[in-house]
């Protein structure tokens, strides 16, 4: 007997089908909505096997519809990457806003649970550190990012309405930089940046001095606290990430050592409002999910290089 329904918007990308997969091994029924503007069949293709797996194709910036019972809807769907979000800004602020409405209605008409993918992009380039949900940010909603931490930030605010005029069971993870299997080569965040060029002896480019830090959180790690959040009441943000700080040099340095590459290091321009420093305090996901990440960052960069070179 198989479990309840839970429908993925953005379930063909990174995070979303590795989510799926998870869920899907589980017993669950998932159900995929993509409109492959970021996403890739790929990712799913050995899903569509199974037949508690249903594909939609469909932009959630528009009205969505689906047939029959949904216990759980996950709004995953985001344009995520610098690259995509500096490409389609509109788009962005749509799937965060109009995309979010949409998936709370659905939610809402089904009598859903709903959780909200939210981001530490939220935070902005902190002034607190490490970032604990109580903290408010320090976001330029003029500049280029503000079409990302902006729609991020209306999406939890619209999350925190619909619970509160609705009674609606939200949440709302604010997901650190993670990385794994599946993604792009040319995705645009860091470390599939970096292990691309390492594993083609190209320049590794580095971004100012490289002195700024982020924290990096393999995928199997994030998708376990995802699913634990799926059945515990919290309506407050919960950061989900990895509290391990590194330098982006530190990390570019790693990279080359685990794919022995020829690669150098260049240096370019700090690109407009890029985060200093970048940290999540986990006190919370400890408490409310006994969670902590257990791969560690040399680890989870051996696997994602192994999938890369496939």
């Amino acid at each position: 007997m198989f479990k309840k329904t839970v429908l993925i918007t953005g379930g063909a990308g990174f995070i979303g089908s590795h989510l799926s997969q998870k869920l899907l091994g589980l017993k669950y029924q998932v159900i995929c909505v993509d409109n492959f503007i970021t996403g890739n069949l790929d990712n799913i293709k050995p899903l569509l096997k199974d037949n508690n797996f249903r594909l939609v194709v469909h932009n959630v910036s528009n009205p969505i519809e689906v047939a029959g019972k949904v216990d759980f809807v996950l709004h995953c769907a985001s344009l995520a990457s610098p690259i995509d979000y500096l490409d389609f800004p509109i788009q962005t602020l749509k799937v965060g806003s109009l995309g979010t409405h949409n998936a709370l209605g659905l939610a809402k008409k089904k009598k859903a649970a709903f959780m909200l993918f939210s981001t530490s992009e939220v935070y902005g380039d902190p002034l607190m550190h490490p970032q604990k949900e109580s903290y408010w940010g320090n976001v330029n909603p003029v500049g280029l990012r503000g079409c990302y931490d902006e729609s991020k930030r209306f999406a939890e605010a619209l999350t925190m309405a619909y619970h509160r005029v609705h009674k609606l069971d939200t949440k709302i993870i604010r997901i650190f930089n993670t990385y794994g299997p599946r993604m792009r080569h040319r995705d645009g965040r860091v470390v599939p940046n970096f292990i691309d060029q390492a594993l083609h002896n190209k320049p590794i480019t580095v971004y100012g001095k490289g002195k700024q830090t982020r924290s990096f959180c393999y995928v199997d790690d994030l998708t376990e606290g995802i699913f634990r959040l799926m059945f515990v009441k919290a309506v407050e943000p919960v950061n989900l990430g990895n509290p391990g700080e590194f330098t982006i040099m530190q990390l570019a340095k790693l990279v080359i050592k685990l794919t022995g590459s020829r690669s150098r290091i260049i240096f370019k321009e700090l690109p407009c409002d890029d985060p200093k420093q970048r940290k999540p305090d986990i006190s919370r996901a400890k408490k409310l999910l006994d969670w902590a990440p257990q791969i560690n960052l040399e680890e989870g960069l051996k696997r994602t290089i192994a999938w890369f070179k496939v």
